[in-house]
This record gives structure tokens, C-alpha cells and sequence, in this order.
């Protein structure tokens, strides 16, 4: 399951891990915090993507901070024209 904002994905949910899109100015403090790890769906990294274990946006605070980094992103892109 995935989250679009503009045509971009913003975050989305992976097993019982949420995927979040940080960017790449994000993503070293993102690595740094408990329970996330970098994002590897294919078997090579995504930058400016993280794996936040399910454990951890189990508190709905932590889940909007986390949600809101994703928008927060993705807001800064400019959006994507449908074909």
C-alpha cells in the first residue's frame, strides 16, 4: 500500500514496516533513529528512503511526525503530469 501527494509517493506500508520518503538532506538523521533502517525493496538502497519498524509509529504521535516528514518531502517536489 502506497501514499501518493502530486503524483509522488510519500510514504506506504511494507509488511509491518512503514516506508517513508525523507530526501536526501533527511535521510542521515532519519538512518540515525531507533528502529529505522535504510530502504532496500529490490536489493539495493534507496536514498532519501527508510523502513520505520512497525513498533515504532505504534503511538499516533510518532506515526503523524513520521507521516509528516514524508509530506513534508514530497511537498517540495514539483508535481508530476498525468499521462
Amino acid at each position: 500500500m502506497a501514499f501518493m501527494v502530486n503524483g509522488h509517493m510519500c510514504v506506504g506500508v511494507v509488511k509491518d514496516q512503514l516506508v517513508v520518503r525523507v530526501g536526501k538532506a533527511r535521510y542521515p538523521q532519519a538512518l540515525a533513529k531507533a528502529g529505522v533502517t535504510e530502504f532496500n525493496f529490490t536489493g539495493t538502497p534507496l536514498t532519501g528512503w527508510v523502513y520505520v519498524d512497525g513498533e515504532i509509529v505504534n503511538e499516533q504521535d510518532t506515526l503523524r511526525d513520521w507521516l509528516n516528514q514524508g509530506l513534508d518531502f514530497v511537498l517540495t517536489l514539483s508535481p508530476k503530469q498525468r499521462a
